[in-house]
């Protein structure tokens, strides 16, 4: 398989306008590493220049859910489903949209944040779904980075010298938690693998998929590091898309290996730029059919 040069395959001319991540409706509870709040714009400007309304928008490595929700906020199709493999994200999904939003709120406001209060909150198994929600939320929300992953860290100084309380934000976690729930009856959850829903989901014509698989191909960075599930099948990820009979948009890190797999299956490429919230500008690389309604 031959490398392809990088400045081969990605002319900065193609590029879009640089997306800021505070520009953004945040609508998801999670601070989540690799979060795609930036990328909403460029995917809601994609799903309005389809020739039809999805009738399911799938997003198989759901994560945070931000674009997820979008499309349900925002009725750009008619139904959306989140698939997930890990236990503890699963867990908040899953609280939300059964019935348990109004408790998992309640208990984040309610809840009196220390050092000594969280370790003992983390000291005890969950003896339920909703209590591993709220364990989830916490330990997403005052750790380093937000990650999930065995070993993390929690926030010692934080933001402005808040400490631990720097990101955790009580009322607008549970108005996010309800706004969430208020769109249940347009989204369904799953918890397994997403190549597998993706292959259950293949020959729906009208159907959209944004696939955002939160692991690098060469296996370095962030993956390990950040994700509990942190291995997958890039080749096969990308054979079963290029398979879709509906539409699809992928989101990668931008890497020579990863721009190899496009060109073998076939697939078009174009490099877009975000600036995050330390206004750091960024590049992913977004993969699909087409980009015309990008230029």
């Amino acid at each position: 398989m031959p490398v392809l040069k990088q400045q081969n395959l990605f002319g900065l001319e193609h590029s879009a306008s640089v997306i800021n991540v505070a520009s953004v409706s945040q609508l998801s509870p999670f601070r989540y590493p690799g979060g795609k709040t930036w990328l909403v714009p460029y995917v809601r400007a994609w799903l309005r220049s389809l020739s039809f309304r999805p009738t399911l928008f799938v997003e198989p490595f759901a994560g945070g859910g931000i674009i997820g929700l979008t499309v349900a906020a925002e009725n750009l199709a008619e139904r959306v489903l989140l698939v997930e493999l890990d236990q503890q994200v699963a867990a908040v999904w899953q609280t939300i949209l059964g019935g348990e939003a109004a408790w998992l709120a309640e208990q984040i406001v309610s809840f009196d944040l220390t050092h000594e209060n969280a370790a003992l909150v983390f000291s005890k198994p969950p003896s339920s779904m909703r209590e591993m929600a709220f364990q989830t939320i916490l330990k997403n929300r005052i750790a380093h980075g937000g990650i999930l992953a065995p070993g993390a860290g929690l926030i010692k100084h934080g933001e402005n010298g808040k400490g631990i309380k720097s990101r955790w934000y009580p009322q607008t976690l549970k108005r996010r938690i309800l706004g969430i729930e208020s769109l249940k009856d347009k989204i369904e959850f799953v918890e397994g693998d997403g190549i597998s829903v993706l292959r259950q989901q293949a020959k729906l014509q009208r159907a959209a998929f944004f696939i955002d698989p939160p692991y690098t191909v060469d296996g370095k960075k962030a993956g390990k590091r950040l994700y509990a599930h942190n291995e997958i099948d890039h080749e096969t990820l990308f054979t079963v898309t290029a398979s879709l009979a509906g539409e699809f948009l992928m989101s990668y890190d931008n890497e020579d290996a990863v721009a190899e797999l496009a060109k073998k299956n076939q697939l078009t490429t174009r490099l877009v730029a975000m600036k995050n919230t330390h206004h750091a500008e960024m590049r992913e690389l977004l993969i699909g059919r087409a980009f015309d309604w990008l230029d």
